[in-house]
């Protein structure tokens, strides 16, 4: 199983919450200040008094995913990093997750109280050469043929054998079964917030 951590001031969904928050009511970006700070439009303080300081410190892959009474209502992520730091991950990727998911319409303000955040950070990708070294609990999986790649993460709601999570993987990459294709598999730390919904 994913590692989970939660709590109202976890600041990995804290992050994600701001983000999303300034961007869909304000078409803002959040920025991470050198003393642990959020700032919004170059005004500090929209993070509450949460350090995010330890995230300017990592680098990872990042998936945002966004739920509105237990439906997904936007999932966007990051394989491995391409930004600067977690919490440019994490802030870039709440915002295409409530703007740019191709699935949904962007969400929108009145939309705000109703949703929950969780923030899955992804370890490094490990190839593998069968399938029987996935985990559908545990690990996530990745599928690759050339260009094209597909991802999903562990513990999925409705998700229960590795064959359907390499299925879906593969669909998502627009790779048929009978082509031949790498995999990959990786373990998450899933941040959630405790009990607490709406950002």
């Amino acid at each position: 199983m994913p590692e989970s951590l939660s709590g109202n001031n976890n600041p990995h969904t804290e992050l994600a919450k701001a983000a999303i928050r300034a961007y869909v009511e304000r078409g803002e970006v959040a920025a991470i200040n050198a003393d642990g700070s959020i700032s919004v439009n170059g005004e500090s303080g929209a993070g509450g008094n949460i350090d995010y300081s330890p995230l300017l410190n990592d680098r990872a892959g990042v998936f945002v995913s966004i739920k509105k009474t237990g439906a997904l209502r936007g999932c966007i992520g990051t394989i491995s990093p391409i930004r600067d730091n977690l919490a440019e991950e994490i802030v870039d990727n709440a915002i295409s997750a409530c703007s740019r998911d191709p699935r949904f319409e962007p969400v929108t303000p009145d939309e705000l109280c109703d949703l929950s955040i969780s923030v899955d950070v992804l370890s490094e990708a490990e190839p593998i050469e069968s399938i029987h070294e996935l985990d559908v609990i545990r690990y996530g999986v990745i599928v690759s043929k050339g260009r094209r790649r597909g991802l999903l993460l562990p513990n999925l709601e409705g998700v229960d054998t590795v064959e359907e999570q390499v299925r879906i993987a593969l669909s998502k990459a627009g790779i048929h079964p009978s082509e031949r294709y790498s995999m990959e598999r990786f373990k998450v730390v899933r941040h959630e917030p405790g009990g607490s919904k709406g950002v």
